[in-house]
């Protein structure tokens, strides 16, 4: 049988000219709206087990397991086996028509889209609706920007910082926590290696730079308290937690200098407030002479000559801008001779990326580690799960809305890159302990039994995955 070969755009140039499709493509149309671009059932196109380019094919199982394959349907020729574009196409398609500037037509296709896919079908079909959803609000921003004759990049880059300044509600970030194990893993992680760094201190200050609701650290104060020497008593600890929303950090403190009291160790908590442009972290100066009270949030810094500081960056550092921007930080960091450096980040197949500025490869990026992640949901979480619904509308929604905006390009650089980074900025490695590692691998058993998540030790670093493809790292610095 004769296969004509049809890229996406070819679809997407008909819907944006308003063109009766040509006969070759009447086949097409039909199947797409009839088939919502098979995004149920078995008919997904999986994503691929790695990505060297965006243009990139699928994984084989997706080829052996393609509902798009038996394409002749409603096509009087018969032409089109194997020919319609998938959901993974159709995003890339329209991720190339905002690169090219067509705005038009990337809304239009992205409405197709998401007229298609739904935030309650299987995972692929979720993963396209947020793709689609976040591909038409780039479309949106950029569009009122050119109707106010504003340079692009300045309202995206404005939009994106204030999305992300917006957490999550407690209940999707504490449902995150509890239906998915990355999480619970970078704080199980990162704490047991602060943890091995203050062993003897007396007084621990600890400089958490996205404290949002604070889930990380009862464990920590719990470990610390149950090894309190009896005749030296318990060692006072005061963590500084940063973040955008000022109410989100002072309910923070109040909880945890609540469960501080309940295990009767000696602690404070310290808001620090970051504005929007505040994330130029490196500008900020080391202050010792601001008293910071519990009815409001600090700008500036406190540090203690006595205290053993831990600075800890859990899915921080890619709010960071360029290389220069990054460097600055890590050296302003360096200069306040911390005891340890615990960094979490998302992981890329390849090691990562410097910066992504072509966006239908981002968005290739992007959607090669959250299939994973939807799959990841869809194979440990009930069918229906109103948690996963949070989680994925305003945890991940927000991540790939970020992820493909104006700055998204800098959140895929992987621990090759943020490893050179801190070692130029004159940090060196610490590498994680066997009861760290241990302790990594010690809720997948206890929370999430699906045998698709695995931990690995490597380059001194923690790494979770899904079906050996990564997704996170925790390393430690000093």
């Amino acid at each position: 049988m004769h296969v004509l070969p049809l890229h996406p755009l070819t679809l997407l140039a008909c819907l944006h000219r308003r063109l009766r499709p040509p006969p070759f493509l009447r086949g097409l149309v039909a199947p797409l709206k009839k088939k919502k671009l098979g995004l149920g059932g078995t008919t997904v196109e999986a994503m691929p087990s790695s990505l060297h380019h965006h243009h990139s094919s699928s994984s084989s199982d997706t080829d052996n397991n393609n509902g798009y394959k038996n394409g002749s349907s409603g096509n009087s020729g018969g032409v089109l086996a194997a020919a319609v574009p998938s959901a993974r196409d159709l995003v890339l398609a329209c991720a190339d028509l905002l690169q090219r500037g067509d705005l038009q037509a990337a809304r239009r296709a992205a409405g197709v889209l998401l007229s298609a896919a739904s935030p309650r079908a299987d995972a692929a079909g979720r993963l396209a609706y947020h793709f689609a959803r976040a591909l038409a609000l780039q479309a949106d921003v950029r569009a009122a920007a050119a109707g106010r004759v504003v340079a692009p990049g300045l309202v995206a880059a404005a939009a994106t910082s204030s999305a992300a300044a917006r957490p999550a509600s407690s209940g999707a970030y504490l449902a995150s926590n509890q239906i998915a194990p990355f999480l619970r893993f970078a704080h199980l992680t990162a704490n047991q290696a602060i943890l091995d760094a203050i062993e003897g201190a007396r007084r621990i200050h600890i400089l958490d730079l996205d404290a949002a609701h604070g889930v990380q650290w009862p464990p920590l104060l719990q470990a610390i308290a149950g090894r309190v020497d009896p005749a030296a008593g318990p060692p006072e600890v005061r963590i500084t937690g940063a973040g955008a929303d000022r109410d989100t950090l002072l309910r923070t403190g109040s909880r945890l200098r609540a469960f501080a009291r309940s295990i009767q160790l000696p602690f404070h908590f310290t808001p620090l407030l970051l504005s929007c442009a505040a994330t130029h972290h490196h500008q900020q100066v080391a202050s010792t002479s601001t008293t910071t009270t519990t009815s409001s949030a600090a700008t500036s810094l406190e540090l203690h000559p006595d205290e053993t500081l831990a600075v800890n960056c859990v899915m921080f550092l890619h709010k960071l801008g360029g290389q220069d921007e990054l460097a600055a930080f890590l050296k302003w960091v360096k200069a306040m001779a911390p005891a340890v450096v615990t960094v979490a980040e998302r992981e890329t197949i390849g090691g990562g990326f410097d910066h992504i500025d072509d966006l239908p490869q981002r968005a290739a990026v992007a959607m090669d580690h959250y299939s994973a992640v939807f799959e990841a949901l869809e194979a440990t979480v009930p069918p229906g799960s109103r948690e996963r619904l949070a989680v994925e509308q305003e945890v991940l929604g927000r991540e790939i809305d970020a992820a493909l905006g104006a700055s998204g390009g800098r959140w895929w650089r992987g621990l090759e890159r943020w490893g050179a980074a801190a070692r130029a900025a004159g940090f060196a490695a610490r590498p994680l302990s066997a009861f760290a590692v241990s302790q990594a691998r010690l809720p997948l058993r206890l929370h999430y039994p699906s045998e698709g998540y695995l931990v690995q030790e490597a380059r001194g670093a923690c790494f979770l995955g899904w079906q050996a493809r990564p997704l996170l790292s925790v390393s430690s610095w000093q």
